[in-house]
């Protein structure tokens, strides 16, 4: 099944369980896919699905700290809650000894040497680390990685 389709199962069950946050998740979701996919005019595959969905967690953690600086505990439970759910579309995330290996294996693939390289290295390891890793913290661990 793909991940298109079990969104949107998940929004039936939602429908008939009653879960309106959640619900209104997933339709924001839907809406997310559906307005990349005519903005490209393409269908969107599981991968670029992902790529949505990281945008979307990225926007409510941005969300959480504009919140809780605020004062707002009760948005910030709403927009964790929101995360949480957006997770289990996730694959399941890499630990440290992978993302390490995975860094190392790239950086001999490509010969990187310096910071210089640091593109060359993005570029063999967002495909496979993509949804299951935080970009940020990929390009941290790159940079300490080659010296920087």
């Amino acid at each position: 099944m793909s991940l298109k389709a079990r969104i949107t199962e998940d929004m039936k069950n939602a429908m008939r369980s009653g879960e309106k946050d959640r619900l209104g998740l997933i339709r924001m979701l839907q809406a997310g896919i559906k307005q990349r996919e005519v903005d490209e005019r393409i269908q969107l595959d599981d991968a670029q699905v992902l790529s949505v969905i990281d945008k979307m967690i990225k926007q409510r953690k941005d969300s959480v700290e504009q919140f809780r600086a605020g004062g707002r505990e009760d948005l910030v439970a709403k927009e964790s809650a929101e995360i949480a759910w957006l997770n289990e579309y996730l694959p399941a995330q890499l630990s440290d000894a992978e993302l390490d290996a995975l860094i190392k294996d790239a950086i001999a693939a490509t010969g990187a040497a310096s910071m210089k390289d640091m593109g060359k290295v993005m570029g063999i390891l967002k495909p496979k680390a993509q949804g299951r890793t935080d970009m940020g913290v990929l390009s941290a661990r790159i940079k300490a990685a080659l010296g920087g």
